[in-house]
């Protein structure tokens, strides 16, 4: 049966979500799509209500307009989470290994995943990858050491 468990703090900016689908893979691969979703939704209300305290007023289509954008940020921010910790995730059970490689090689396998997705250029998708890859890397290195 799914269950959801949502906890906060003011002292902590902590909130876990908790979709438990019965299989572990996909609820990280859920659970980073909604959280990184989430907050990218976020990010896009708080430039829209930049712009629309600089315009001094909104209207109607330009309320809609923020809705939209904030959905479609918070999709497609929540897709790579998604994918990417579905990747690294698959990398450790085959690898054996729970390490920095796992972060390494989903970022560029989600780097890659995406870029074909959206584009043709070879050297684009090898590009992509290659960000992908030192960004999780990072972000790995970033958690290990704090």
């Amino acid at each position: 049966m799914p269950r959801t468990r949502i906890s906060g703090t003011f002292s902590s900016p902590k909130v876990d979500l908790i979709i438990d689908t019965g299989n572990p893979f996909l609820n990280l691969t859920v659970d980073g799509f909604l959280k990184i979703g989430c907050v990218a939704a976020t990010k896009a209300a708080a430039e829209e209500a930049y712009y629309i305290v600089k315009r001094g007023s909104i209207s109607h289509h330009k309320f809609e307009d923020s809705l939209k954008k904030m959905c479609k940020e918070g999709a497609y921010w929540g897709t790579v989470a998604g994918v990417y910790v579905g990747l690294e995730y698959g990398v450790e059970r085959i690898r054996g290994v729970r390490d920095w490689k796992n972060a390494m090689i989903g970022g560029a396998l989600t780097g890659a995943l995406i870029s074909a997705a959206s584009n043709k250029n070879k050297d684009k998708i090898v590009m992509d990858a290659i960000a992908g890859s030192a960004i999780a890397t990072a972000a790995e290195f970033i958690n290990h050491f704090t």
